[in-house]
This record gives structure tokens, sequence and C-alpha cells, in this order.
């Protein structure tokens, strides 16, 4: 029955009652401190163990700004070492491709296998590398893992570079052979015409030590002078600097091989000549105190003995006299 309460009337408070069994009588339930505490305790106890059940749920299920923004480093760094290991096979890949070149070049041609000196300490740089990655962070690491593949990636660049560059120079070594001064240039079959050899000499006119920087081959008046390798002619005629008359050949591939105190040139700037084709003859103009062919190898500008450029006319024996014979501490002829 719904009960209708006038204006301004509060409504009574609620009262409990029990049967009493020993006196036969209804009396007022009266509910003991005590027991209103353990029903206070218990709610509370019920409330902290419900509100740690919602928070367990909400921190498993539901992420915090913290764990997101973790999450997408996760994310980038995972995506980061996917593009890292992709190019780690490409690098893995052209790597292989150059060994295998470079086992090629060296067994076909310089019929060696050289060990780099940096194969000597990869067990050193191993544990180094080993302690310095295990002391980096995850972003460190992969900025170093970058910027160690670029580095890498530059050098397999230059190196393939190189070995392109040794492939053209392969696939022309007959040029390169032909350019490469590999005769006498003055018929010297008795072996007598070496007078002076490369280095510290004594100059015939000032009679002081001297740097002489190429090999005097003796020879009468008119001797045929013959190029040493092919070659463009690059200076032909008289020069103020004490060779006389002279011939210089660029053979390219960073050789130029020079004849003194010639009689006369034959040889014309600019024009081609081949190993062995006569370019002057013997004589004595510019500073020289005597008939005498003086003869020079340059590698890439720098003078450099020419008895190692006698290979191709001389038997083992012979090139061990010549060598004897150019060593000799003496007087040069210019």
């Amino acid at each position: 029955m719904n009960v209708t309460l006038k204006p301004g009337i509060q409504p009574m408070k609620k009262i409990k009652y029990f049967y009493n069994t020993h006196t036969l009588r209804y009396e007022k339930l009266v509910i003991p401190l005590r027991v209103k505490l353990l029903r206070v305790f218990a709610f509370l106890a019920t409330a902290v163990v419900t509100a740690g059940i919602i928070v367990s749920i909400a921190f498993h299920y539901i992420k915090t700004p913290g764990e997101k923004q973790l999450a997408q480093q996760n994310d980038e760094l995972q995506e980061n070492y996917s593009l890292l290991q992709n190019q780690v096979q490409q690098l893995q890949q052209k790597v292989g491709d150059l060994e295998k070149r470079d086992n090629d070049v060296y067994r076909s041609i310089f019929e060696s296998s050289p060990i780099p000196d940096s194969a000597r300490l990869k067990e050193m740089a191993d544990n180094k590398e080993i302690k310095l990655l295990q002391s980096m962070s995850e972003q460190a690491l992969v900025k170093s893992l970058t910027t160690q593949l670029n580095n890498l990636s530059l050098r397999v660049a230059y190196q393939q570079k190189s070995y392109n560059d040794i492939g053209a120079m392969i696939k022309n070594k007959e040029k390169l052979i032909a350019a490469i001064p590999s005769i006498q240039p003055v018929s010297n079959k008795d072996l007598t015409r070496i007078a002076s050899g490369f280095g510290y000499r004594i100059d015939p006119v000032y009679k002081n030590t001297h740097f002489h920087a190429g090999l005097d081959f003796t020879a009468p008046p008119g001797t045929p002078i013959y190029a040493t390798a092919d070659g463009i002619v690059k200076e032909a005629g008289f020069s103020t600097g004490g060779y006389g008359n002279h011939v210089v050949i660029n053979h390219g591939y960073g050789y130029e091989t020079l004849y003194g105190h010639m009689y006369k040139v034959k040889a014309v700037a600019g024009k081609m000549v081949k190993r062995g084709e006569v370019i002057g003859y013997v004589g004595s103009t510019g500073k020289s105190t005597g008939n005498h062919c003086h003869y020079e190898v340059h590698k890439g500008g720098v003078p450099v003995d020419p008895v190692y450029y006698f290979y191709n006319d001389l038997t083992p024996e012979q090139y061990d006299r010549v060598l004897k014979m150019s060593g000799q501490q003496n007087q040069s002829f210019d």
C-alpha cells in the first residue's frame, strides 16, 4: 500500500524488531557497534578488492600514454630492424660477389691468396664489438648499425668500382702489356753497353755526387734507339734542360719513358709508336760527355730504375748480369 506523506512531515526511521524466544516477546533489534564496524570493514575490503580487480583489468587491456609511446617506439624499432635486415642481406650478396671476383682475380692473375691484415685482428675486433653492443640501448644500437651499414655500403661501392677497373684492365691486358716498357732502348746483345746505372752517381762535369734518374747506354753515333713500349710521343726535339735532342713517350697506365742526347730525332710529337720502332739515333747533344743514350722510365710521374723493365729480351742469367752492371758506383755520362 502506497502512503503519501503530507508536506512538511518527515518519514519515521524504520525500526526493526525480532521475536525473543526466551521472553516470548517482540523486542527492538539493536545492532552492536562491533558488528557495525565489522560490516563497514567488510564493505571497505570488498570495495578495495573490487577496485583492485578493476584496475588490474584496466592496466592489462587499456594502455597508458607511456605504454602507448613505448609500443610506438617498439613498432619503429621493428620496422627499422626489418629495413636493416634487408640491407644486410643485400650487402652480404654484394660482398659475396666481390669475394668471388676477388678470388678469381688473384687465382687467375696473381696466383696467390693474400690475407689482409684486418683478418689477423678479427677476433680482437669481434670481442670489442660484442662488449660495445652489450653496453648500448636499442635506439643507440639501431643508430650505430645504421651508421655502420652506410659506411659499409660506401666501402662496398668503392671496392666494386675498384674491381670494375681491374676487370676493365684485365680485358685490355694485351694493351697493358704492350704499354709497359720491357726492352732495352738500344741493341745490347753482348750486354756491354750499360755504362752507368740508376741512383747517385758522380757528375762528369761538376765531379760531385748527384742523382742519376736513368741508365746510360754507350753506342757509336747513329746507332738506332728503339721505343721500349707502345705509346704516343709526348715530346720530340731539343731540350734546354740538358737532355739535348730527346724524345718522351707517354705509354698510358702511368708509364712514360725518356730518351736523351740523340744525334737525330725521328719520332714526331703526337704520333703513335710501337715497341721496337726506331725513334732516333745515338748522339751526344745537350749536357753529355760522350755518345750514349740516356734512358729513363717514369711510373706515376716518379723515376724508377729502368733495369727492372728489361724482362722481355733477357734470359735470367743475362738479367742477373745487367743488374750487377747497373749497380756499379761510377761516373755517369750526363
